[in-house]
């Protein structure tokens, strides 16, 4: 372990940082397993280089642990169930819980019925969409999840928040180490990376955000007041509001402005929407001519030709694959991330912590 002191980032062994972070949220009260379950999905993304969906989120999930807004529960309660359809109600517990809950569930329905759609209302923020998609995919089926987020972007000419960044992935199943799995926010870049930039003071690129009136801006605080931009422009504007609509009207839960803002009142539930989708391969073809077939194509995406200056060509999901085993299960943790973690273990009253050892 090499922790640079209080100016510096650290680098942590990935099972011990997942270990410091559950006590940390065991000690808000929630179960031990549950603590675990949710401490491992944020060093997870931080080992993929997904730092934005990783332990810098862990002051807002204890606040609003803390605050109520987050339920200590571990499960969704299932509100209806009709073949293959499922519509879960989440009760505000942590997205981490009541996600894995269901894609399982529907794996389960697409194993019986070919495919399996399970809506899900009141829930609370789930980390990394790909995370459930992989999960389906490691079972055989296409995985397909997301989620709805509070108004953050204008429609194309509109001047106000209409639609969230609200991400989508999907994953199938291939031979092979390297997983397919598109993750992607509908946004140029995620608010979690501008929240990133604030913390640790960096500006943006321009590209990212505007301010409350519209303007271009390379300042995270403007940028966090004011409104994302699409990815694709329209294209990801409209791929954004379709998002909306299914999870919020198949679950018959919010969408639109009735999502609260993550970082508001954390009293106030985030109240967001999920939907998660299985297709059984094996329904429509033999499971193990899929896998062959998905990884051939993917082989040939790498091998393909490539523009000047140009070293190598990944597919959806490989940079994430490939910064996860470099990583050599070390997690680089932000000075500011650092100094947050510290002060919450300070008033939890849990210690030692992983950052405690100084560098010789």
């Amino acid at each position: 372990m090499n922790v640079q002191g209080q100016a510096g980032p650290a680098t942590i062994p990935a099972k011990q940082l997942a270990a410091f972070v559950a006590e940390l949220f065991a000690a808000t009260g929630l179960s031990a397993p549950a603590a675990e379950k949710v401490a491992n999905g944020l060093v997870d993304a931080d080992l993929e280089g997904l730092a934005s969906h990783g332990v810098m989120l862990a002051d807002m999930y204890i606040e609003r642990l803390q605050g109520g807004s987050v339920s200590k529960d571990t499960a969704a309660a299932i509100v209806s169930e009709r073949q293959g359809a499922v519509v879960l109600d989440a009760g505000n517990a942590l997205g981490q819980l009541t996600g894995e809950q269901a894609m399982g569930l529907a794996v389960d329905k697409a194993r019986q019925f070919a495919a399996g759609i399970v809506a899900v209302r009141h829930g609370f923020h789930f980390g990394s969409a790909g995370r459930y998609a992989r999960q389906a995919a490691d079972s055989g089926c296409i995985g397909i999840a997301m989620c709805n987020t509070r108004p953050l972007m204008p429609a194309p000419g509109g001047a106000e928040r209409v639609v969230g960044n609200n991400p989508l992935a999907i994953a199938v199943p291939a031979d092979g180490e390297i997983p397919i799995v598109l993750d992607m926010a509908t946004s140029e870049a995620a608010m979690g990376k501008i929240r990133m930039a604030e913390k640790a003071k960096e500006a943006i690129p321009p590209t990212w955000a505007v301010t409350a009136q519209g303007l271009p801006t390379t300042n995270p605080t403007e940028a966090i007041a004011g409104m994302l931009l699409p990815s694709g422009g329209p294209k990801g504007f409209g791929l954004s509001f379709l998002i909306d609509l299914l999870c919020g009207l198949l679950s018959q839960g919010a969408s639109g402005a009735q999502v609260r803002p993550l970082y508001g009142d954390f009293s106030v539930p985030y109240d967001c929407s999920h939907l998660f989708v299985a297709i059984d391969v094996a329904h429509f073809c033999d499971l193990d001519w899929f896998r062959v077939q998905a990884a051939n194509a993917a082989a040939r995406i790498r091998g393909g030709k490539r523009a000047p200056g140009v070293t190598q060509l990944f597919t959806p999901g490989e940079p994430e694959w490939q910064r996860r085993n470099r990583s050599g299960d070390q997690v680089l943790v932000d000075p500011a991330v650092v100094a947050m973690l510290q002060r919450y273990a300070e008033r939890l009253g849990v210690a030692p912590t992983p950052f405690d050892a100084k560098t010789p």
